[in-house]
């Protein structure tokens, strides 16, 4: 197994991320129904479709082909979830260009970028209960993981584990940030679903890593 990703590889992570959205997008706007517009899951799902079929004709370079998906999602998502999600591959795709293959250290570097992508669209910050409670913590694990030279099932398996014990903790948080926060300390108890589909991105990951040659 090799610890460098390529645009192709890229490509089926966010074609897996695709088919977890449309998978489970029920799931997520039943989470949106308690505290949001129960449409969550819906506009991720019919965004990410369109990502998928745009992927058939993406750029063989990983910063261009990242800039497609972000820019698609903010044009394809609806609600709060298309400018967060499309700041976050928007901010990736920038810090880690189209040098390729990339190894996994620079791709968390990256990461780290799509965060602060997030962070400076939606002023979030830990305990908000957001998306950002699943993905700092999802991203940490994943830089650790990666600066120890852990092989990138390894580096992914870490992320995805470290995103769900952050997104499991959004049930007890109050909501702060969002239409979420108008519901005061009704929206505790409740899981958050930006949380919940950003730790579909390492789901996908750990998925797609197991599925396939990275160099592909």
């Amino acid at each position: 197994m090799s610890d460098l990703i390529t645009a192709g590889w890229l490509s089926g992570w966010i074609r897996a991320f695709s088919e977890l959205v449309r998978t489970h997008h029920d799931q997520l706007n039943a989470l949106d129904a308690a505290i949001g517009d129960a449409d969550h899951g819906t506009n991720l799902a019919r965004g990410f479709a369109v990502v998928a079929t745009e992927l058939d004709h993406a750029p063989d370079h990983p910063g261009d082909l990242l800039n497609l998906v972000g820019s698609t999602v903010v044009s394809n998502v609806g609600g709060a979830a298309g400018p967060l999600f499309g700041s976050f591959f928007l901010c990736l795709g920038d810090a880690i260009g189209n040098d390729s293959p990339l190894d996994s250290r620079r791709f968390a570097l990256g990461l780290r970028a799509g965060l602060a992508g997030v962070v400076a669209r939606g002023s979030a910050e830990p305990g908000d209960k957001t998306m950002y409670d699943a993905l700092a913590p999802g991203i940490d694990a994943i830089a650790a993981a990666a600066a120890a030279r852990h092989d990138l099932p390894g580096i992914f398996e870490a992320g995805r584990l470290a995103a769900e014990q952050g997104r499991d903790s959004t049930i007890d948080m109050l909501a702060r940030k969002g239409r979420a926060s108008y519901l005061g300390e009704r929206s505790v108890g409740h899981q958050d679903p930006g949380a919940t589909s950003a730790t579909y991105l390492f789901t996908a990951a750990t998925h797609h890593v197991g599925d396939s040659d990275v160099r592909g």
